[in-house]
């Protein structure tokens, strides 16, 4: 009755194991990957967000100069008071316009809130791509460990705990540092 059910039990344990162990890194990598695709979306609408206010202000400011250009070249007249006070109102706007730090919403202050967005967006793309090429290495890996159970090659076993093991440091590596590793960029 050696060759009956249970045979070769112990083996199949520490497979069965594996492929669990390597099943929850997975779950834990694609809910990373997941959070970081989410991330980097709703960073590139606020970048787009601002840039957009950005190039409105810029747009408002360029009519409200050309408008000035245009009265600074009306001849004087009796309403020359009245035009000066308006023209130094328009270099108060324009101004304002340019850099508001109380409220952020000058052009410079939108575009550091812009490119501070495009930064963050970057970053979440980058640990996304890491979580995805852990997410393959760990579903390889346990393709492989399945597959050994059928077979009973055990090279699979070990090819499967290396790749669960590749997917690991790729997993670090997306949380702790995505910016080093350059190639995966």
């Amino acid at each position: 009755m050696s060759g009956g059910h249970g045979a070769g039990g112990g083996s199949n344990k520490r497979v069965a194991l594996l492929i669990s162990v390597l099943a929850l890194f997975l779950a834990f990598s694609e809910t990373l990957g997941k959070a970081a695709q989410t991330d980097a979306i709703g960073a590139n609408v606020e970048a787009a967000n601002q840039w957009a206010f950005f190039q409105a202000r810029t747009i408002r400011a360029t009519v409200l100069k050309t408008a000035d250009e245009a009265v600074a070249l009306v001849p004087p007249g009796p309403n020359q008071e009245a035009i000066a006070a308006k023209r130094a109102e328009w270099a108060k706007t324009m101004a304002r316009w340019d850099s508001e730090p109380a409220t952020g919403e000058g052009r410079k202050e939108l575009a550091e809130k812009a490119k501070t967005a495009q930064a963050h967006r970057d970053l979440s793309l980058l640990r996304y791509h890491h979580y995805e090429l852990a997410s393959a290495a760990f579903q390889i890996g346990i393709v492989l460990a399945s597959a050994e159970v059928i077979t009973g090659i055990v090279a699979l076993v070990f090819a499967g705990g290396l790749l669960g093991a590749a997917g690991a440091v790729l997993l670090a590596f997306g949380y702790l540092a995505p910016h080093a590793l350059p190639f995966f960029h």
